[in-house]
């Protein structure tokens, strides 16, 4: 089975075809910035209507529409009542008809794209590309599915109640992974954080009956999740200490990234990683165990996991030209990875240990406090300086103490004497910060200016 054509798809989504049905696209594209040629564009109504850009798609190469009424355009086209309900109905019957034999869901408050990426690499799978994680990124991903894989990892994300529970109908899972309940998104879960649990567990309530679902044995809310009755179906693997599968022996190599002993119910296992930091051996470890569980040979565990590099954005390692590192961690953050990666920062050799922050978002009513509490813990860590900046940098600042730098937006921080100019030579510098806050211009800035 090739990918399918528009007549194809028009039988499984009950759409009308407009034009030549025997067009197969290569893609779907949800915006006409990133649009290859070839693809079908998908024309979504959100803030902005999809159909607007439609002809601006054709213009860039698209092979075909689909749209909720017809147009005016040559360009093939698939009509149906309702572009979102196809495009996901597009990547669920694209994924029933090619089905791998082994669909894994992960998700978690921190680190579910290195993971996944851990994952499909130890078990040489196929994964979702990017951050293709919410109701829209994971069927666009789907829809092109190839055909005859073994295994495919499925990166699953959330903001509010309910939308892992839509991917798992989209992508029916046999198994799962949760790296951690933390307080991502809490603003929107008044329960607070066991809502952000339940949430999270659907991903459990969604697997198959006897699915596995691995978790750190560490994780009180995970835990939570193996009691409750909408998870009785399912097979909890706790890893961790006093657990079957755990490690230690962790050693960190610097810029060469970690190493770790896994312990196994069949046997030890040496684990090489090239990312940095205790939060990625937790992970690692994470994948490794539920793979092994999954039947995929040690050696390809090993082996997978040694080949993940670091991705720009998360936990890519600079050396800087007058001395010193930057670790770009850049992508999104939370209180929990804040922390974990300043623990890694403080793994490196270098100069003094500082760090660049943005704000963190979606934190309800308790965001100033929260702020006010992660400063203070960097600087427990033994962090020796923080630039802040954004809404919530005061509160950095104020949990921090001495040694701190306040800035109401990037451009103050890249513009001022006391701003990114002012970091010391030879320093190792974190930088991160909430997607927001487009941490990645202060690491440009820096990898730029540096003597």
């Amino acid at each position: 089975m090739s990918l399918w054509s528009l007549f194809q798809a028009a039988s499984q989504l009950g759409a009308e075809v407009r034009g030549d049905g025997s067009v197969m696209p290569t893609a779907l594209s949800l915006d006409t910035r990133t649009l290859q040629s070839g693809a079908c564009f998908v024309a979504l109504r959100a803030e902005r209507d999809g159909h607007d850009f439609a002809l601006q798609a054709v213009a860039k190469g698209a092979a075909a529409l689909l749209v909720d009424h017809a147009l005016a355009t040559d360009c093939p086209q698939l009509v149906v009542p309702d572009t979102l309900a196809a495009l996901q109905r597009w990547g669920q019957t694209r994924l029933a008809a090619v089905r791998p034999k082994t669909v894994v869901g992960v998700t978690g408050s921190v680190g579910k794209t290195s993971t996944k990426e851990l994952l499909a690499a130890a078990m040489g799978g196929w994964k979702t590309p990017g951050n293709r994680n919410n109701t829209l990124g994971l069927p666009e991903a789907l829809a092109t599915l190839p055909e005859g894989l073994a295994s495919v990892v499925l990166e699953m994300g959330m903001s509010t109640p309910g939308e892992i529970r839509r991917l798992t109908e989209i992508a029916p899972l046999d198994a799962g992974l949760i790296t951690l309940v933390g307080t991502a998104h809490i603003e929107n879960f008044p329960e607070g954080q066991q809502g952000v649990a339940q949430a999270k567990g659907e991903l459990v309530a969604g697997l198959r009956r006897g699915g596995i679902w691995a978790h750190l044995a560490a994780d009180p809310w995970c835990r939570w999740i193996a009691e409750q009755p909408w998870a009785a179906h399912a097979v909890a693997l706790p890893v961790g200490a006093g657990e079957a599968y755990h490690w230690d022996a962790v050693a960190s190599l610097g810029a060469a990234g970690s190493a770790f002993l896994l312990h196994t119910p069949k046997g030890e296992l040496a684990v090489h990683l090239r990312l940095p930091g205790e939060h990625q051996v937790r992970n690692a470890a994470l994948a490794a165990a539920l793979a092994l569980h999954l039947g995929t040979a040690p050696d390809q565990v090993a082996r997978g996991l040694a080949a993940v590099a670091p991705e720009a954005g998360r936990g890519r390692l600079h050396a800087l030209a007058g001395g010193g590192c930057l670790l770009d961690e850049t992508y999104n953050a939370s209180p929990d990875s804040i922390l974990a990666c300043a623990k890694a920062l403080l793994q490196l050799p270098g100069g003094e240990a500082v760090a660049v922050l943005g704000s963190i978002r979606e934190l309800g009513a308790g965001a100033p406090g929260i702020h006010r509490d992660t400063g203070a813990a960097l600087k427990a860590l033994g962090l020796s300086r923080l630039w802040a900046y954004g809404d919530f940098a005061r509160d950095f600042a104020e949990g921090f103490g001495p040694g701190v730098q306040a800035f109401p937006d990037f451009e103050a921080l890249r513009d001022e004497a006391t701003g990114l100019s002012a970091i010391p030579a030879g320093a190792r510098i974190l930088v991160k910060g909430s997607r927001y806050w487009r941490a990645e211009r202060a690491a440009e800035w820096l990898l730029a200016h540096r003597p």
